[in-house]
């Protein structure tokens, strides 16, 4: 049996607004918000006493999605947020986009960071790492041909 797809990736945040406005500025599309709490929740979870504030934004295409949670109950647990890109369990989401540069430039003033530089593959790809909000890692990455 196959799978049928990848449905979203599913990421947990303190400031619900902040990463809402930063992937909105990106350029997805926010779907809706909900609450997610009671038996089921925390069925799936592991957890007992789940109350989470979720938001779930698309890509414009419609095929990739992003859930973004906030934990109300029990309270998120906080890491290093400035972790390397090489820690084991650490990963990124990457989007294609028109314009690299002027992608980053709008991500700026929503706390976005660039990890490394702005890197040439080739004559191909224009890729670069940025932090944004929560300390999440997002890789863009721009075909020039």
């Amino acid at each position: 049996m196959a799978i049928q797809r990848m449905d979203n990736v599913g990421i947990v945040v303190e400031d619900m607004d902040a990463a809402v406005a930063f992937f909105v500025e990106l350029g997805m599309e926010l779907e809706g918000r909900g609450e997610a709490e009671g038996p089921f929740a925390d069925q799936c979870t592991g957890l007992d006493g789940v109350h989470c504030d979720i938001a779930m934004l698309r890509t414009p295409d419609g095929h990739s999605r992003l859930e973004l949670a906030k934990y109300l109950s029990p309270a998120a647990i906080s890491t290093e947020r400035d972790r390397p890109h090489n820690i084991l369990g650490t990963h990124r989401v990457m989007f294609a986009v028109d314009d690299l540069k002027d992608t980053v430039a709008r991500l700026r003033p929503h706390g976005a960071e660039l990890v490394g530089g702005i890197a040439q593959f080739e004559d191909s790809n224009l890729l670069c790492y940025l932090r944004g909000p929560e300390g999440i890692i997002v890789g863009l990455a721009e075909q020039l041909r």
